[in-house]
């Protein structure tokens, strides 16, 4: 995971079709329609047209075709993030759900991120790393409304959207929407599920009076927590 993690893109361009990049687009599809266990190297070489054997030769195993299809998903939804928060105020939000390199990225992160390994903790890690640099890029393109925590603000939503992600079956239960979809950005029931987070998002869900009161009552608890680890400190300087 070191190239997410680095922040440096990857050296396959998003469009590459090399035999490398269409075993790794072959494999991001297959996770997202079977899922990681069912997921082989003879599936995955199906798939893509080529010999089992090709596929270990281009990525060592499994294990390498797995991170090599994490650090494109980062990469694909870092640049589609980017591009969005540079445009500013003035972006023009239904092209921008039009982006067809998104494909099953969302149908792979949902069979992926419910594991609790440590792969899936340097994709995580990945993706609030990419979240807090573009939402920056977004207060700093007059886009976002700045915060007193950057950090905390990209864990927190990376986490909610990761979390809609993995519970897509019931979201289109109860919306008719599937984020796993691969057409799902250009389907108009997608305004089912855009629009609350828009609202949400855009008008806040708080009265102002009662946002006042809840930020005062964090920082006080913030203030708390930060004395009593002093005390702490003092109490093992002095033992």
């Amino acid at each position: 995971m070191s190239s997410i993690v680095s922040r440096s893109d990857s050296d396959e361009s998003i469009d590459d079709r090399t035999t490398r990049a269409r075993i790794r687009d072959a494999a991001i599809e297959c996770i997202a329609e079977h899922g990681v266990a069912s997921t082989t190297a003879r599936k995955v070489a199906d798939s893509a047209g080529v010999s089992p054997g090709l596929v270990i030769h281009h990525f060592g195993s499994m294990e390498g075709l797995r991170t090599a299809c994490d650090d494109h998903v980062a990469t694909v939804i870092r640049r589609y993030k980017q591009e969005a928060m540079s445009s500013g105020p003035n972006l023009d939000v239904l092209a921008a759900l039009r982006n067809p390199a998104m494909g099953p990225l969302m149908g792979y992160l949902a069979s992926v991120v419910a594991s609790d390994s440590e792969r899936v903790a340097d994709l995580v890690d990945a993706l609030v790393d990419d979240a807090e640099a573009y939402i920056q890029q977004g207060v700093e393109s007059g886009m976002l409304q700045p915060s007193a925590d950057p950090r905390g603000r990209a864990v927190v939503l990376t986490i909610w959207n990761l979390g809609a992600v993995a519970l897509h079956h019931h979201l289109k239960r109860l919306l008719g929407v599937d984020l796993t979809d691969t057409d799902v950005l250009t389907d108009p029931t997608f305004a089912a599920y855009a629009g609350p987070i828009y609202e949400t998002y855009g008008k806040g869900f708080f009265t102002d009076a009662f946002a006042a009161q809840t930020r005062e009552a964090l920082s006080g608890m913030a203030r708390k927590h930060r004395h009593t680890e002093s005390q702490e400190l003092d109490t093992e300087g002095t033992s």
